[in-house]
């Protein structure tokens, strides 16, 4: 992750260091177990408890080998006397150690952006509880629609977090895996029993078929939500950009003492923060197609995968991360104009059209189409809330029909929207 976007939490478990570190304590699980089994001499797995993870020597016997993983336990057998280096990765393939290591990194990974996503989930809410009562202009196709209560807008975004929370748990309990199954699954040294003693030390479920490596369609299902949370996320910047518009000024992003808006413009306040997450929406959604096509490895296994993987989930994760701690904090410091939403919706007279048709239906017996092309020629041809109730009253008047004009009220609107409000927030 280049500076700029980096979440140094994400960063470090997803480090050279950080990686060789979960890979040994695979390694020390499994050694652990061939203990239990006889194999190994007891003490055997506490003679590597004090050995040193050192990235530079890897690097350094890789350089030789070109296979990281003989690299890497090459640099801690020969920390260690022969006698208890020769059970060292005994009886296991390098898939076994590198994939189970990798579901504990995306395990620890899942829990902080878990913890970023409630978190910005309780700051939308807050702004959704805080415009609870101001009423605000629907829209439909950009045009004005029906009256909204303006903190609709953002418990709807709070209830697509939910939806990905729930998400990111189901994976957790039922994608999280561990394979201890030997070169191509075919558990030759070890066995499926074997397997699920290490596993169980690892606090991982059992990949129930690996092929060498664990199936990737899993982790193209977490991507798959990333890409849906980066939605969920933009969706949000998206409305705030919109309201936040001069024609609109619905909203703002807040502005600190000496930010500056633009180079030669001094009056510019611009949405800086939700445009920052809609163009890293677009990079997050483009690693479900990556992940899509590492689905699909030669035979039992390949390493085409492994590249990809290695540049695109630590950014993965690193980008929600950062993603959802600079939404919470525009939705902090966000400034609804009140006086702006409610004149909106107010301006707009021809919202109340949809009202007055259906009780046109319900107090009269004509057919819809007719009353429909009266409340719309009142619509048309009104400039002002009194020319469309005084065209209403008029034209129902001439045609013998009953109308309340009581209805066309904002009070009335009021009272009916954040009453229905209530009730959606307490689901």
């Amino acid at each position: 992750m280049i500076p700029r976007y980096e979440v140094k939490e994400v960063s470090a478990l997803w480090s050279d260091r950080a990686r060789f570190t979960r890979m040994l304590e695979v390694e020390l699980a499994i050694l652990q177990e061939w203990e239990t089994r006889g194999v190994a001499p007891l003490g055997c797995a506490a003679q590597f408890a004090g050995v040193l993870i050192r990235p530079e020597r890897i690097n350094e016997i890789e350089a030789i080998t070109r296979h990281d993983t003989i690299a890497f336990c090459s640099s801690i057998t020969e920390q260690r006397p022969p006698e208890y280096s020769r059970y060292f990765h005994f009886g296991v393939t390098s898939s076994d150690v590198l994939d189970t290591a990798l579901s504990m990194q995306i395990r620890d990974s899942i829990a902080l952006v878990l913890h970023d996503l409630r978190g910005c989930q309780e700051a939308v809410l807050k702004v959704s509880d805080q415009t609870g009562s101001l009423l605000a202009l629907g829209r439909s196709h950009g045009m004005a629609a029906e009256p909204i209560i303006f903190g609709q807008k953002f418990l709807s975004f709070a209830h697509e977090f939910s939806r990905r929370i729930q998400d990111y748990e189901r994976f957790l309990t039922e994608d999280i895996t561990g394979q201890i199954s030997g070169a191509v699954g075919n558990y030759t040294i070890v066995d499926p029993a074997f397997e699920a003693a290490v596993l169980k030390r690892l606090n991982l479920k059992v990949e129930p078929i690996s092929t060498q490596v664990i199936p990737r369609d899993r982790i193209a299902k977490l991507v798959s939500i990333g890409a849906l949370l980066a939605s969920a996320m933009e969706r949000m910047a998206v409305e705030v950009r919109h309201l936040h518009r001069s024609e609109v000024g619905e909203v703002s992003e807040g502005f600190a003492t000496g930010q500056k808006g633009s180079s030669t413009m001094p009056h510019k306040k611009n949405p800086i923060a939700t445009e920052n997450v809609t163009g890293i929406a677009r990079v997050l959604r483009s690693h479900l197609s990556i992940a899509l096509e590492n689905i699909v490895l030669w035979h039992e296994r390949d390493i085409s995968h492994s590249s990809t993987e290695r540049l695109f989930l630590p950014d993965h994760f690193g980008l929600l991360s950062y993603a959802l701690k600079r939404l919470s904090k525009m939705l902090s410091q966000l400034e609804v104009n009140r006086a702006r939403v409610e004149s909106r919706a107010k301006e707009s007279f021809a919202v109340f059209s949809s009202l007055v048709l259906h009780e046109l239906i319900r107090a009269n017996s004509v057919s819809r189409e007719e009353l429909y092309r009266l409340v719309q020629e009142a619509s048309f041809a009104s400039k002002s809330l009194e020319q469309f109730r005084d065209h209403l009253v008029a034209a129902t008047k001439q045609q013998g029909l009953r109308f309340d004009a009581g209805i066309v009220d904002w009070e009335y609107l009021q009272e009916r929207a954040t009453q229905n409000f209530t009730l959606i927030r307490a689901r």
